[in-house]
């Protein structure tokens, strides 16, 4: 594809689609972006929306490569700087190369307060890092000024502070502020009155927001409120007023409110003017006041650079004085005098040449999103300014002396500046275990690379695992990957990628998963090696599972992952925080059996219905099929077995399965126009059957009524795109499953017309079955089987037998598994056609394919923007966590760059468990004893008793209960040997009990104490 084609490729760009949308990704694919600094934070900024698909962008600099770009730019290498290279030049084909679609360019013209501005014109949007405050406003006046206005960014990362600026013009309109998909509400009631009140079905909280519009569909009775749409009041969380109904007819039944994007202005004001009244965002609720102090701080940097014509010296005292003295000067011009920070100022002067890379990761990642918010118009702006401090990191460096932050000649002398050598050393020296190579392993290694993290001389590793391999998606947001890497491992991949940036890290690459079948492997020596563990997973229970191990080892771990626009962050330190499974999410809602059976009311039912369908024609049953001819591999002897009145697991349906195999492409064909027929148009008349229209309830209440919808039978037309849409990919799908051969033109539709016009369609005959209404019953385990089907399976095997139809072959099916991500081979085609067809049969609004596959698939969406934020906000509390930091120190972080907000928050404190006279413990203590070859049960519980004070009730490894006194026989226990008890494995001297005490107050039941790690034998000292 060329650069300036308007189609978007969606294997690259399949994830942040479902981020961005359509519209934003083609206004995105027409935008030309200009880039002034390729330094630590511009190529952050470049490195993302390149990614993200611009369609032009030029990175601009005069300044050339030096040692000191080492440890900030991750595209600068040591050659670059032998050859006093440019570092845009010596970084153009580097980024170029992170998307095929984007044409890059490299200026180095001089850009200051003489330049002519107007070669700007033909950019959408400007972006600014490392320019003279001086020349932002020049710029900043310039690009305002334009019609329409050029978007106007600048960042800046000065040692421990960040500071983020945007202005879009006087006005920015914005067409979805959020992203979020509309709600919709299901009624219960309307009432006739002044301002009318709508009410919720029970148990279905609107979650809406005062002042939001709503437009209504299938309202029964109040018949001119569909179509219309009202500005809401919110009332409860059930309810809320639209306006006067009383004039309206009687509400009766049913009806959807859905929510109505409308569009939002959005006002910016210049960069001068927001300078002395600036409109901050705050991330810290905890320290409302600290935008505005770094605000101050900052501008104080500004001054003294004009003032000396240098920045402050490193670590120097005096010139921190002069730059306060700066501060408190310039807070008096404000309008609002803020307060000024002597520390924040203090440090920033000290620090302000030093660079921290993971920092300038952060607000890269939303200085990224914030230019994509520029292009396309989605999502809301910042408003103004972001500022960021890393106080935190520098504030326990208090008592370092200066030397410490010195420069040394090497590539970490920019960290060295922000956080002192003896830091820097410890992160070399580091062992850490990074678990998931994906985008966020690809960015918390880019980050270890320019931290020296496992560089040092004697000590330090990285280790890193993923199982996956590189398929093209990826490459849209794991920035370590290019097209040549596609189908190889990422573990393997990432580490060469990252000794490309950093050849002296130690790097340690595995392919397994980290699960209980590879404790072998990631054993609790390993885990007890390891410094600090890593996640970048994507799923809950890995995560919780990584989260045991190390509170099992006492081990600290950082967790992160990200949602779209969404991310978090979160610090796990042993005996200072809880532990990510102290903490449960709510479980995700499971749609009730019957409504995926019988009353959809949502797309989203439809598609897991189709889905299901898909996993139990294609997958459930061929495997069934297979595992019962392995255990029986003849038909012969099935029907021997069956015949002597042997019950066989699965038979009838192995028989029936067998029976009705289709051996040729048309009847494939048939098979799919019958399903058609069943799917679609006999389920709805057994339904209609079961409940005529009329039907009521008890409670004299109809029974389709919201959000109970009656079905209504499809007929089939072959001119209908949708119809034989569904034939074709399920006849596919048939012939795949079952090994039947098929050509193209088999495909024609002349010949697939001829298949159907031929097709007996059985007509429907109403059936007495029993159709499940409750919402709490779950799906069955096993349909009985009468002694009718067990005859027929008899007559129909005996049939197979003599018509040849039971040879080995016919023994035989494939088993498909699904595959969202190819696009050839149907599965996608086959979901959208059931789906909406079901859909259409129940009058639900239908999806398109990109919406089916995202939810029929469970697609996370992604963008680089939030994973390069919450992997900078990760690597700097790595940098806490290796410094030994005090548990205020620690911060996690929640954050959505779509509307925006970022939040952080101090870690949990570690909960107690009071048992008595003083005695407690948290999920970090560990007990110990040491036993001999012949201790018994009753001298562990008495070790225990005397040791730790506490009279044990019951021990248990694991799930096996070693001694319950109420359970019979186990009082005889007490005389056996631990070796008899609890068989050691070879590789282990100890074993991992839970001795349960019982509490200080009568009537209440046992609590599990600490783990017990019993060893077998005494260890030497």
């Amino acid at each position: 594809m060329a650069a300036d084609s308007m189609e978007i490729d969606d294997a690259l760009y399949s994830r942040q689609r479902y981020v961005l949308g359509d519209t934003a990704m083609q206004k995105m694919a027409q935008s030309h972006v200009f880039l002034s600094g390729v330094g630590g934070l511009g190529v952050e900024i470049a490195k993302n929306i390149i990614l993200a698909g611009v369609k032009a962008l030029t990175v601009h600099d005069t300044k050339q490569c030096t040692k000191w770009d080492l440890g900030i730019n991750f595209f600068i290498h040591e050659d670059d700087i032998t050859s006093q290279r440019n570092r845009a030049e010596a970084t153009l084909h580097r980024i170029a190369e992170l998307n095929p679609y984007v044409h890059v360019a490299a200026s180095t013209v001089p850009l200051d307060e003489t330049t002519d501005l107007s070669f700007l014109k033909q950019y959408q949007c400007v972006i600014l890092t490392e320019v003279s405050l001086l020349l932002q406003k020049k710029i900043n006046d310039f690009c305002h000024a334009q019609q329409p206005p050029i978007k106007f960014i600048s960042a800046d990362v000065y040692g421990i502070c960040s500071r983020l600026f945007c202005d879009f013009g006087d006005e920015f309109e914005v067409l979805d502020t959020t992203g979020e998909e509309p709600k919709e509400i299901f009624i219960s009631n309307i009432t006739q009155s002044n301002p009318g009140i709508v009410t919720c079905l029970e148990n279905h909280p609107h979650r809406l927001e005062t002042g939001q519009f709503l437009t209504f569909r299938e309202v029964n009775g109040m018949s001119c409120l569909n179509g219309s749409t009202h500005q809401i009041t919110v009332v409860s969380p059930y309810s809320f007023s639209i306006g006067d109904t009383s004039d309206m007819e009687p509400y009766l039944h049913g009806g959807i409110a859905v929510q109505v994007k409308t569009p939002k202005m959005f006002y910016f004001e210049r960069l001068e003017k927001q300078i002395t009244n600036p409109l901050c965002l705050v991330a810290d609720f905890s320290k409302p006041e600290a935008p505005l102090q770094i605000h101050v701080a900052m501008l104080a940097l500004n001054h003294f650079q004009e003032n000396f014509g240098r920045g402050p010296n490193i670590g120097c005292l005096q010139d921190a004085e002069e730059m306060l003295k700066i501060a408190m000067s310039i807070s008096e011009t404000l309008e609002n005098k803020p307060q000024v920070n002597g520390d924040v100022v203090k440090w920033l002067s000290r620090t302000a040449q030093g660079f921290l890379a993971p920092l300038a990761a952060a607000v890269g990642g939303v200085a990224s999103q914030e230019v994509l918010k520029a292009v396309t118009g989605k999502f809301s702006p910042l408003q103004q300014w972001l500022y960021i401090d890393m106080l935190d990191i520098v504030t326990p460096l208090e008592k370092m002396g200066s030397e410490e932050f010195l420069p040394r000649g090497d590539r970490y002398d920019a960290l060295r500046a922000c956080i002192g050598d003896s830091l820097c050393q410890k992160l070399h020296d580091l062992n850490v275990f990074l678990v998931g190579c994906g985008a966020i392993g690809c960015e918390m290694l880019k980050n270890f690379a320019l931290l020296g993290v496992g560089s040092g001389q004697d000590k330090g590793l990285v280790t890193i695992t993923d199982p996956d391999l590189i398929e093209k998606s990826n490459l849209n947001r794991q920035f370590l990957f290019r097209p040549h890497h596609i189908q190889k491992p990422k573990s393997y991949t990432a580490a060469e990628a990252t000794l490309n940036i950093n050849p002296y890290l130690k790097i340690d690459s595995y392919i397994n998963k980290v699960c209980p079948a590879t404790e072998n492997t990631y054993s609790d020596e390993f885990y007890t090696k390891q410094d600090v563990i890593v996640t970048a997973l994507d799923n809950v229970e890995a995560r919780r599972y990584i989260d045991s191990r190390c509170v099992a080892n006492l081990r600290p771990l950082i967790d992160s992952g990200t949602m779209g626009t969404k991310g978090h962050t979160e610090v796990i330190v042993p005996h200072l925080t809880e532990s990510y499974n102290s903490h449960r999410d709510p479980p995700e809602e499971e749609i009730p059996f019957c409504t995926l059976k019988s009353f959809p009311a949502a797309i989203e039912h439809t598609i897991q219905w189709a889905r299901d369908k898909f996993e139990s024609s294609f997958s459930h049953k061929p495997s069934l099929f297979n595992k019962f001819w392995q255990t029986y591999p003849s038909a012969e002897e099935v029907l021997q077995r069956i015949k002597s009145g042997e019950s066989l697991e699965g038979c009838f349906h192995v028989i029936k399965t067998l029976s009705r195999r289709p051996r040729s492409w048309t009847q494939c064909v048939e098979l799919a126009r019958v399903k058609f027929e069943k799917y679609f148009s006999h389920k709805a008349l057994q339904l209609l059957h079961s409940f005529p229209l009329d039907t009521r309830l008890k409670d004299g209440s109809l029974f389709w009524q919201s959000p109970k919808r009656p079905p209504f039978p499809v007929k089939f037309e072959f001119n209908d795109p949708l119809h034989c849409g569904f034939i074709v990919s399920a006849a596919k799908l048939f012939a795949t499953v079952y090994c039947v051969p098929f050509t193209e033109k088999d495909l024609s539709e002349e010949t697939i017309l001829k298949i159907i016009s031929a097709v007996k369609v059985p007509e429907f005959r109403p059936s007495n079955k029993v159709v499940q209404t409750d919402e709490t019953a779950r799906k069955p385990d096993h349909i009985p089987v009468s002694s009718e089907d067990e005859r027929n399976a008899i007559f129909q095997l005996e049939k197979s037998i003599l018509s040849n139809e039971a040879l080995e072959n016919d023994l035989q099916m494939k088993p498909i598994s699904f595959e969202k991500d190819d696009d050839s081979n149907g599965h996608i085609d086959f979901i959208t056609a059931a789906s909406n067809l079901r859909a259409k049969m129940y009058n639900i609004e239908p999806a398109d394919r990109f919406k089916t596959k995202r939810i029929a698939g469970k697609i996370i969406p992604a963008i680089a923007t939030a994973t390069a934020a919450v992997s900078g906000l990760v690597a700097l509390e790595l940098i806490k966590v290796v410094g030994g930091y005090p548990a205020d120190a620690y911060k996690n972080c929640f954050l959505n760059l779509a509307i925006p907000i970022m939040v952080f928050t101090e870690t949990a404190e570690v909960r107690r468990t009071e048992i008595r006279n003083g005695i407690s413990f948290t999920i970090w203590d560990r007990w110990t004893i040491y036993g001999k070859e012949d201790f018994t049960l009753l001298d562990f519980i008495n070790a225990v008793r005397e040791k730790y004070g506490i009279e044990p009730t019951m021990v248990v490894q694991g799930v096996k209960m070693l001694y319950v006194p109420v359970m019979p026989g186990h009082i005889k226990r007490l005389k056996l040997t631990m070796q008899k008890l609890v068989k050691p494995s070879a590789d282990k001297k100890y074993v991992d009990l839970t001795v349960s005490f019982a509490p200080e107050t009568d009537g209440e039941e046992d609590l599990p104490g600490p783990p017990v790690r019993y060893y077998f034998v005494q260890e030497d000292n």
